[in-house]
């Protein structure tokens, strides 16, 4: 027996049930025997109890749900102590490290409210977000090793709904957002596990034909940007469907436009502005400008948020080099929507992108046999953060450069060539 949705009435519970479907049988190949952690704002319970149904008809072993709440986090912010900042909840990551060294599959659901903190001390935020990356590496490095098969999914929270429609009464907006995000996840009409079966397949021969070329680098113009990403050595493309260390092939990010690898940690020159802006911790970053020396950003300013920006910076030193290159044709479903979602589950896959920080160890020929001192004489980097903001747009041009300095059209005006 089904649970009763307990969702918004703008909310469709039919698609909602066909999220949850596609969560466990295309993000997650969820597998019998396995058990399941899942991370939710509490808002999203209607979400999370459909997955928690779907995985269990999976044959799932144990489903343990971890939740968050805006109200508490803003609790926090307005009356802890100020020694609280440096502090974050080890002894739960070591825990969640532990349960995926023992294969359990990893389940987020994302939807709290992007702005959350932006009227909060930004120094504090800052402190707060190191301490918590830096007491979520043992768990992180099972996640970005690709040790174990997880997926990102989306959920219409109301909060979130009122800062991307701002002029809507609340139910029209989360009725809105949730079409939406039902839309890009490819779950708004029947039979979404096939049409993300095909969509797959177009990913996996984008990824073939660039693989086959094994550039250099990538080349990128276009107004205010004149960059050269130089990528690793050994270095391969992924998207869509992957296959972890655990034999389980499974969709990482629901919804999905990009193909990605790794660059090098050192080779990345030259200048480059955002297309969009970066939502970050609760910060709306825009207008970004960065240059690199031998791949390190030397010089970064913002017309806005750029002190947050540069606390980002300054995280570690790995946050100034890049650790993904990814391409998304100006075309995807996300960039025609023409929406801002101030997520970057959804607005990287608007637009061509790159991430400061930690790579993707999975982004390389075999990848899932490399140590990490293997990774990083490739040119793998290393960092508490991983991220992505926007390069591209309908007036970015890309090359592929190979080895003998030959050029191959990859990207004219933000499509594939």
């Amino acid at each position: 027996m089904a649970y009763p949705s307990n969702a918004p009435a703008p909310i469709d519970p039919v698609k909602l049930d066909r999220l949850a479907e596609v969560a466990i049988k295309v993000g997650l190949q969820l597998q019998p025997g396995q058990d399941l952690v899942m991370t939710a704002p509490v808002a999203a319970l209607p979400l999370v109890r459909r997955i928690a149904e779907h995985a269990y008809k999976a044959g799932a072993g144990l489903v343990t749900p971890i939740f968050s709440d805006e109200e508490l986090t803003l609790a926090r912010y307005h009356h802890a102590s100020d020694a609280s900042f440096d502090r974050a909840a080890g002894w739960l990551y070591e825990g969640m490290a532990k349960a995926y060294a023992g294969n359990a599959a990893r389940l987020a659901v994302v939807g709290d409210n992007p702005m959350l903190l932006s009227g909060e001390d930004p120094s504090r935020v800052a402190r707060a977000n190191k301490a918590n990356s830096m007491a979520y590496q043992p768990a992180l490095e099972k996640i970005a090793g690709f040790d174990i098969n997880w997926n990102l999914v989306a959920y219409p929270n109301a909060s979130w709904a009122r800062q991307m429609f701002p002029d809507d009464p609340e139910d029209i907006a989360v009725g809105k957002l949730a079409d939406a995000i039902f839309s890009a996840s490819r779950v708004d009409t029947d039979g979404a596990v096939e049409k993300w079966e095909a969509h797959n397949a177009a990913l996996l021969s984008r990824c073939d034909w660039l693989n086959g070329h094994d550039f250099q680098s990538l080349h990128f113009r276009g107004p205010g940007t004149d960059l050269t990403v130089g990528l690793a050595d050994g270095h391969e493309w992924m998207g869509g469907a992957s296959t972890a260390k655990n034999g389980i092939t499974c969709n990482p990010n629901i919804p999905t436009e990009e193909v990605f690898t790794t660059p090098h940690a050192q080779r990345t020159e030259g200048h480059v502005r955002s297309t969009k802006p970066l939502s970050h911790q609760g910060t709306l970053i825009d207008g970004i400008e960065v240059r690199f020396e031998g791949g390190r950003i030397v010089e970064a300013k913002a017309t806005r948020g750029e002190e947050v920006l540069k606390k980002v910076l300054d995280t570690d030193e790995g946050a100034r080099r890049l650790g993904e290159v990814a391409l998304v044709p100006h075309s995807s479903p996300i960039s025609k929507s023409g929406l801002l979602f101030y997520n970057t589950l959804f607005d990287e896959n608007a637009a061509c992108h790159i991430a400061l920080g930690q790579c993707y160890a999975k982004c390389f020929r075999d990848g899932t046999t490399l140590t990490p001192e293997q990774i990083a004489e490739r040119g793998g980097n290393k960092s508490f953060i991983h991220i992505d903001w926007m390069i591209g747009s309908d007036r970015i041009d890309i090359d592929g450069v190979a080895k003998d300095g030959g050029r191959v059209p990859v990207m004219r005006q933000g499509e594939w060539a």
